[in-house]
């Protein structure tokens, strides 16, 4: 297929619709035995029920999108999907915003940021409570935009909200390259940046979820390729599969995954690939650690996780806003009766929440999974009510 209108055939979707409905009603008891034998190599108290649905995660907040706006959601009876940790927004920590909100309460700093952070809820404010007290907060569309803004304001300090996965990093990294090639002394980074596959090992390793299989994300795969998941298949014997975005993609997927299963051969698949490399893009990972490294982070609902953050080198520790600021704020609360850390881990889905549809909306939303468009939240608001 080439064309954005097959992606979406009618025709093709339900072949495909009806294949997914046969395997995954077809697990007969031999089936579910091969999964059973499988875990077994890891661990005796994940066997998978013969009467229990099969459990597939995705960990990009645009397929959680996807799923829900497609309806593939409420097409198969035997698969349950439920959405990990793949919106950036959502994972970004409360004490991460408060240290946000502090930055922009200092005289002479304008802080940058993307949009969908604007009304991230912290603590006891956000950015936008924080407008509309005047403080500098400035919507920037690319990192380049937040270097323009130091540059014409040589008098202030300006600080740019890095927030993304590995697929805005690279962008970053390149702008930091350009503000020391140029010389600024006025430009820094807040770097709340993470990694993905560090936090889909946690998930898996915690055993507190029921994971079968991952749909693996597709943006982020573009950047780093196929071989940072082949752990889950060689450690934990389970199927995924890197995916597209569009209906027929996921659907795809699923289907993949599930003849994995079948056939009891668990492995890393491109569906993606027409876009995604088994390689990814060698050319953005080395610029983003010539800029970067590894470091611990903390995540919503996950808490700290090793190795999954992205810190500034040593040699460009001067444009670290943690390290030329004090930040410190005390850990925080999550506002009572919010549950975005349990739906990030999937272990609660967002109309389990006490809170969704009432006093957690779009309009007025509690915690992040309900701000960010790529959020859990939103979309079930958005696309998943009856």
């Amino acid at each position: 297929m080439k064309y954005f209108d097959e992606y979406r055939d009618a025709a093709i979707a339900q072949q495909l619709i009806e294949r997914i409905r046969q395997l995954s009603a077809k697990r007969s008891s031999a089936d579910r035995s091969n999964d059973n034998r499988l875990r077994d190599n890891k661990s005796s108290d994940n066997k998978l029920s013969e009467n229990r649905k099969v459990r597939f995660m995705e960990v990009c907040g645009s397929h959680t999108v996807a799923i829900y706006k497609a309806g593939i959601k409420g097409l198969f009876p035997d698969i349950d999907l439920i959405s990990g940790p793949g919106c950036p927004v959502c994972v970004t920590s409360t004490r991460d915003v408060d240290r946000t909100i502090l930055l922009t309460k200092m005289p002479g700093t304008i802080v940058t940021t993307f949009g969908d952070m604007i009304r991230v809820p912290g603590s006891s404010s956000s950015l936008q409570k924080e407008i509309s007290e005047g403080a500098d907060v400035r919507i920037v569309y690319s990192p380049p935009d937040a270097l323009r803004i130091a540059r014409e304001n040589p008098t202030k300090k300006v600080v740019f909200l890095a927030v993304g996965f590995e697929t805005t990093a690279p962008t970053i990294a390149a702008t930091i390259l350009q503000a020391e090639k140029e010389g600024f002394g006025n430009f820094f980074i807040i770097s709340y940046h993470k990694v993905i596959p560090p936090a889909m090992r946690i998930l898996l390793a915690g055993e507190e979820v029921r994971i079968d299989g991952f749909i693996c994300p597709g943006h982020v795969s573009i950047i780093i390729g196929a071989k940072p998941y082949e752990f889950i298949p060689q450690e934990y014997h389970l199927p995924a599969v890197i995916t597209g975005f569009e209906p027929l993609d996921i659907l795809q997927a699923l289907y993949m995954l599930l003849v994995q299963i079948k056939e009891n051969r668990p492995c890393v698949e491109n569906q993606y690939s027409r876009v995604v490399k088994p390689e990814g893009n060698p050319l953005a990972v080395q610029k983003l650690y010539d800029v970067f490294q590894q470091a611990d982070a903390e995540w919503r609902g996950l808490g700290v996780i090793p190795d999954s953050g992205l810190a500034l080198r040593k040699q460009f520790e001067k444009y670290d806003a943690m390290r030329q600021f004090d930040l410190s704020v005390e850990e925080k609360p999550e506002p009572p009766g919010c549950q975005c850390g349990l739906i990030l881990k999937g272990l609660k889905k967002p109309t389990e929440c006490p809170l969704f549809g009432r006093s957690c909306n779009p309009q007025h939303p509690v915690g992040p999974c309900m701000v960010s468009a790529e959020g859990s939240c939103a979309a079930a608001y958005k696309y998943g009510r009856k």
